[in-house]
């Protein structure tokens, strides 16, 4: 009985505080189903393991190791978005976004708010301050456009921000975020370098692959599954495994996916 009780009031506090969210028993049944609650890749493979697309109203993420397939995944959703006449935000933490690879994956930049970040190497860089400073403002203007509405899908890339730090962030950052979105049509999605946060409605969508890359310098053809820095490698093409997790909606599936220049 006491523990009955307990429970009681635990749950009516978070009630009270509007918190009940947390609560499985609070949980509406089933999540939307129908297609206007999802935005898709534009993949007919991806889309078919996804059950439509990334869901509206939640936050989910793509994760992956470098040349992974985590970024072309990104300007694909991106370029699907916008040239179906929505409106879409990009929080580029460490100004890592190519124009060229942007409009050439079919993206309308006329549609794409581009917020840029610091230009830096926070893998090898012995700065924690400035890493700290470049998250912690790259996580406010996230929550920034958020709370601006009006956008089909927000994405911050994290991607090469370091995994330690990502996860020295307070969860209560990520549950801030689904408190915005939750209810709206936007899509809240984070890119890194390993699984981080998704809402309860959310999917995790894991990226493992390797990239075929061209050195502009040499002209020389290559395929590597680690990351090449700097601007003077153009990726000819791609091709990666996706697995996705997302135990709410019941998706846990893995598609194949091969993509040349020309396909994005």
């Amino acid at each position: 009985m006491a523990n009955n009780n307990a429970l009681a009031l635990i749950e009516t506090a978070l009630r009270e505080r509007k918190l009940d969210r947390t609560l499985t028993s609070a949980l509406p049944p089933l999540e939307r189903s129908d297609a206007a609650a999802f935005i898709p890749f534009g993949v007919e493979a991806i889309d078919a393991v996804l059950r439509g697309g990334l869901p509206r109203g939640q936050v989910s993420e793509i994760a992956g190791s470098p040349s992974s397939g985590r970024t072309t995944l990104l300007l694909q959703l991106l370029a699907t978005a916008t040239r179906g006449g929505e409106i879409a935000a990009l929080v580029d933490t460490c100004d890592r976004l190519e124009v060229a690879s942007a409009a050439a994956a079919g993206i309308d930049l006329d549609r794409l708010l581009w917020i840029r970040g610091e230009s830096f190497d926070p893998l090898h860089s012995l700065r924690t301050r400035l890493c700290d400073r470049v998250l912690e403002r790259a996580i406010k203007a996230l929550t920034l456009v958020l709370q601006a509405g009006g956008f089909a899908i927000v994405a911050i890339d994290l991607a090469d921000m370091h995994p330690r730090l990502l996860r020295s962030l307070p969860f209560t950052t990520w549950l801030r975020l689904q408190r915005i979105v939750e209810g709206s049509d936007t899509a809240c999605l984070l890119v890194t370098p390993e699984p981080l946060a998704r809402s309860a409605g959310g999917l995790t969508v894991m990226c493992t692959g390797q990239t075929t890359w061209t050195s502009q310098q040499t002209g020389s053809s290559q395929q590597t599954g680690s990351q090449q820095t700097g601007r003077g490698h153009r990726v000819t093409g791609l091709e990666t495994e996706i697995r996705v997790v997302s135990p709410r909606r019941r998706v846990d599936g893995e598609v194949r996916f091969t993509a040349v220049a020309n396909d994005y």
